[in-house]
């Protein structure tokens, strides 16, 4: 009986995992309908467990319940994009100061790693890896605080905007940037040197919200020019 609970719990685990991925890859465009029965037979499940996973999903932010009418892929306003990454670049502060305290030499030897991967990419203008090694590293900094707390709402704020933040366009002078603060990243770690790497992250992440929320706005349309009445 208690390894049928466990199964149980490791079924919907997944589920939830692999449902999350789909609206976070983008594979559902903003402001559609979820498909449901073809989630249902990718999945191998019945609408019922999918249903409660979507819950879940619309508690952190991705999808919305519609009474009687399923869920839909929520669409993200340019306000929640500049909350969202505030909040991102409060955590990864954070995560700066606890990480070049705590790191150890196996994780700063990983993050090394992916660094040279991610500046290999970089010079080949290969923007795919690059954006994996990216937020490869970002995510082993957090995972080196060993703090749950701040590992767990990480990973809720960051599943929002993941897509938007890891696979939007970048000009050269941006990509360029970029890539200098993930020199003086990894120079601050390898240092301990918590001060540098935490602001360093802050200025990281706004820069990023600010590349971002500037693409967001030059592609809302304008609205429609209002009719004047005849008279």
């Amino acid at each position: 009986m208690h390894n049928c609970g466990m199964s149980k719990n490791f079924v919907h685990a997944s589920l939830l995992d692999g449902l999350r991925e789909v609206f976070v890859q983008g594979e559902i465009a903003p402001g559609s309908k979820v498909p449901e029965a073809a989630l249902c037979a990718r999945f191998g499940v019945s609408r019922t467990p999918l249903r409660e996973a979507l819950k879940v999903l619309a508690s952190e932010g991705h999808v919305e319940l519609l009474p009687n009418r399923g869920a839909r892929v929520r669409e993200l306003s340019l306000d929640e994009v500049e909350g969202l990454f505030a909040v991102a670049g409060a955590l990864e502060a954070l995560a700066g100061e606890q990480a070049a305290e705590r790191v150890t030499e196996a994780e700063l030897a990983e993050i090394t790693a992916l660094h040279e991967g991610m500046h290999a990419a970089f010079l080949r203008r290969d923007r795919q890896p690059y954006y994996e090694n990216n937020r490869a590293i970002h995510e082993a900094i957090v995972r080196a605080t060993r703090n749950p707390v701040l590992i767990s709402q990480y990973a809720v704020v960051n599943a929002r905007i993941r897509r938007i933040r890891f696979q939007s366009p970048m000009t050269e002078d941006i990509w360029s940037r970029a890539m200098a603060e993930h020199d003086g990243m990894l120079n601050a770690l390898m240092r301990r040197d918590a001060a540098a790497l935490s602001g360093i992250l802050k200025t990281h992440l706004k820069n990023k919200c600010q590349a971002i929320v500037r693409e967001l706005q030059a592609h809302v349309p304008a609205p429609a020019p209002r009719r004047r009445r005849a008279g």
